[in-house]
């Protein structure tokens, strides 16, 4: 555990009950808001691996336009 982690949990345990419970569903939920995200990063590389692969081909090709964002 990280210093700043042990700072802060410390800090938490002087908090009346209530407010150690709201805390500890809120550190929960972000924990797991953070793991399915890497989870799905995790599982979407192959896919962006292809996408890249066919937007490469297509400009190789000549089949893509050179725009900025405001032209699109």
């Amino acid at each position: 555990m990280t210093t700043a982690l042990e700072k802060a949990f410390a800090r938490a345990a002087s908090l009346p009950t209530q407010a150690q419970n709201q805390l500890a569903r809120q550190l929960l939920a972000d924990i797991a808001a953070e793991t399915k995200w890497d989870n799905t990063l995790a599982k979407s590389q192959s896919l962006l691996d292809k996408m890249v692969r066919k937007a490469v081909r297509a400009h190789q090709a000549g089949k893509t336009l050179h725009m900025g964002f405001d032209e699109l």
